[in-house]
């Protein structure tokens, strides 16, 4: 179904050429709401220059062919030529009825994509940091958000599993014994296991000498250093699945998309380059020299695919992505939620892979991009020590604090149930404050601010949801398909924002900016505030009056646990 203004601006094309001709109904009028009436149409203005009328002349001519005495009250032209429209309360009821009965509630499908989605990419061996935060919480909400929306997500989990690194990590993990309680470390604390391999590799030559033999090793897939690269591999799979089942994405090994997958390809990938005239040697390595890419003084940015010592980076293993997504996933459209500075990298690669013909113009290829996580400072979140903060001891201390809140606000709740709660609230607040801003901005971690049960935060909106709950428990009976009345301006209000659902999960399915439905969430819940302060629910005139309330009550409801559900958020049964 449509919202109101997608309506109405429908009916305002067709006003358009009645009155003025075919060739301005392809016009987009500009329907917002009005602290005048529900709804203000400023199409007159911009069309009265072009007409070479005036504008209050132009509203009057468009008036006189709207066709919406089924929709809202007569429109009323104001000021220079704005129209003004006032919905019908039944027509508002009816839609809203209607709603209750969608079991989308709005949420149109659309045809499908395939749209392969890169995000979290966290390195084996290492600790997940605050870093991998924001593209692992962004990731997830578009990926849930086009799948509602009807599409077919291909999860890209690009994990750094491959080079030079790992065999001084396959060779350590065999100094201790994969069985080891230092091994464990890869599960609990993989930073400890790594920076133990690598003070090893700087201080010991003898070591160091074995780790380089077990590079050459691993890249001729000997069979038991790929063994033990595999089991390394296991280890940190449990580390990452801790964290996703913790932060509650949708992540799975499954998903796992890493390095090594593309490393039989690079060498192939940079002789069909070389063949092709696309990429030449420069200084021993072999680089892809592209039309307008210039860094200082003019000097032209090389790719390199192949390093001077026969290695290969990033860009190898990118181009090989971007063509395994295109060719063999056949994609509609790749998303990298990525963070900003990759920016250059990334144009770099999807112009090769289109000079080479990997990259279809008519697959859209877009840059996430991810901007960074700030703390009161004003800059980059890190640890007292200048080191990054391990992204499990935030997640931690957010669910710690909310429990310290609950304890304090409910303290009749059984430890068990605290625990529980404070679990969804803890990890949806540090969600929430995140995908609530562009994702393309900086914001400051503040974990005050983000458990305040007032404003535009997690624990607000999952407070009223808890709340709606709370007054469908007491109503003791099922909701049922009452009629709706719409009588009071808190009751319309809630209605109107209502239907405006499925427009913004569609905006975020197209412009890939999961705040538009926070901002739309909080929103509602706001909405449903003034209704609850201002209108009686249970206690209220009369059946109807109750029923026809309890109705507004449920789709509420339903609207916000479904949309803190794309989001990845959960909505708790009590607060």
């Amino acid at each position: 179904m449509s919202s109101p203004p997608q309506v109405l601006a429908e009916r305002f094309r067709v006003a358009l050429g009645n009155a003025f001709g075919p060739e301005l109904a392809d016009v987009d009028p500009v329907i917002r709401p009005s602290q005048f009436a529900d709804f203000q149409a400023n199409v007159a203005l911009p069309l009265a220059k072009r007409l070479g009328s005036k504008p209050r002349d132009v509203a009057a001519r468009l008036v006189e062919s709207l066709g919406l005495s089924d929709i809202t009250q007569p429109p009323e032209i104001s000021g220079p030529g704005f129209i003004n429209l006032t919905l019908r309360p039944e027509w508002l009821a009816d839609q809203v009825r209607t709603l209750a009965r969608d079991p989308r509630l709005g949420v149109p499908t659309e045809p499908s994509q395939v749209v392969p989605i890169d995000y979290s990419a966290p390195n084996v061996a290492k600790e997940m940091h605050v870093g991998h935060l924001r593209t692992t919480v962004v990731g997830d909400a578009l990926a849930r958000t086009l799948e509602h929306l009807g599409h077919r997500v291909v999860r890209q989990n690009h994990v750094g599993d491959w080079g030079t690194p790992f065999g001084m990590l396959v060779e350590h993990l065999l100094d201790v014994g994969e069985h080891s309680e230092e091994a464990e470390l890869l599960v609990t604390s993989p930073n400890d296991f790594y920076q133990a391999g690598r003070a090893k590799f700087d201080g010991d030559e003898e070591f160091a000498a074995r780790a380089r033999r077990r590079v050459v090793a691993l890249q001729a897939h000997e069979p038991e250093t790929m063994r033990v690269w595999r089991e390394l591999l296991e280890l940190s799979k449990s580390y990452f699945h801790s964290i996703y089942t913790l932060l509650d994405v949708t992540l799975t090994d499954a998903d796992l998309a890493g390095e090594s997958s593309y490393n039989d390809e690079l060498a192939q990938i940079c002789d069909e380059l070389e063949a092709a005239g696309i990429a030449t040697v420069s200084e021993g390595a072999l680089c892809v020299f592209l039309d307008g890419f210039t860094g200082r003084e003019g000097k032209p940015v090389p790719l390199i695919i192949r390093k001077s010592d026969g290695g290969y980076g990033y860009g190898t293993t990118d181009l090989a992505t971007i063509r395994h997504r295109v060719r063999d996933l056949r994609a509609d459209r790749v998303l990298y939620v990525i963070g900003a500075p990759q920016s250059l990298h990334l144009q770099m690669v999807w112009a090769t892979a289109r000079k080479a013909g990997w990259l279809d113009d008519d697959v859209e290829v877009v840059h996430v991009q991810i901007g960074n996580v700030l703390g009161a400072d004003g800059k980059i979140l890190r640890t007292r020590s200048g080191g990054p903060i391990k992204l499990r001891s935030l997640l931690e201390e957010g669910v710690d604090k909310a429990g310290q809140v609950l304890a304090q606000s409910r303290p009749e709740l059984s430890p068990q149930d605290r625990e529980a709660i404070a679990l969804h609230v803890g990890i949806g607040a540090i969600k929430y404050a995140d995908l609530s801003v562009s994702h393309d901005s900086e914001y400051t971690f503040d974990f005050e601010r983000m458990l305040s049960l007032t404003g535009n935060t997690g624990p607000y909106l999952q407070y009223a949801a808890a709340r709606i709950r709370s007054i469908l428990r007491k109503a003791g009976s099922p909701v049922g398909d009452a009629d709706v009345v719409l009588t009071e301006e808190a009751e319309r209000l809630l209605a109107r924002t209502l239907l405006g659902f499925g427009d913004v999960v569609t905006q975020v399915g197209v412009t890939l900016e999961p705040h538009r439905l926070c901002g739309y969430l909080f929103e509602l819940a706001q909405a449903f505030t003034t209704f609850y302060e201002s209108c009686p629910v249970l206690k209220a005139d009369d059946d109807s009056t109750r029923a026809s309330r309890l109705v507004l009550c449920s789709v509420t409801l339903d609207v916000l646990v479904v949309g803190l559900g794309l989001l990845g958020i959960t909505a708790p049964e009590q607060m």
